[in-house]
């Protein structure tokens, strides 16, 4: 398994992870009646639930643009020195995005998350 591809499950864990918090922030907070059922008529979510559901929604997004990213390039067997940067780029901006999000600090999460982007676009340029 190249490193990239490590990197690559180690984000799929993260996004995992990410998914959990607002799920189970709503168990929690509405029971597991409430959440086992159609969840027609549940409360409104607590600011923080509302925002761990918005950040697993923008790590899912981007996972959908560096998942092939890093796909492509072990079948392409363009594995580099900047491929896996990229990719260890790519998944700690993801972490820092995940903390700061959480947390609502202003104008670290936008940076945070054009630097992932970067990583993602170093591997992507290497494809090309």
């Amino acid at each position: 398994m190249t490193p990239e591809l490590l990197l690559l499950l180690y984000s799929v864990i993260l996004t995992f992870i990410l998914i959990m918090i607002p799920a189970g922030n709503a168990l929690i907070s509405n029971g597991a009646a409430a959440q086992g059922g159609p969840r027609d008529n549940l409360p409104e979510p607590s600011v923080l639930n509302k925002r761990a559901t918005r950040l697993s929604n923008n790590m899912l997004e981007n996972m959908v643009l560096f998942a092939p990213l890093v796909l492509m390039a072990h079948v392409a067997d363009a594995s580099n020195a900047t491929t896996l940067l990229g990719a260890q780029i790519f998944f700690y901006a993801r972490i820092v995005h995940a903390v700061v999000y959480l947390a609502g600090l202003p104008w670290v999460r936008p940076l945070a998350w054009v630097v992932g982007v970067v990583g993602m676009g170093m591997i992507a340029f290497q494809l090309l």
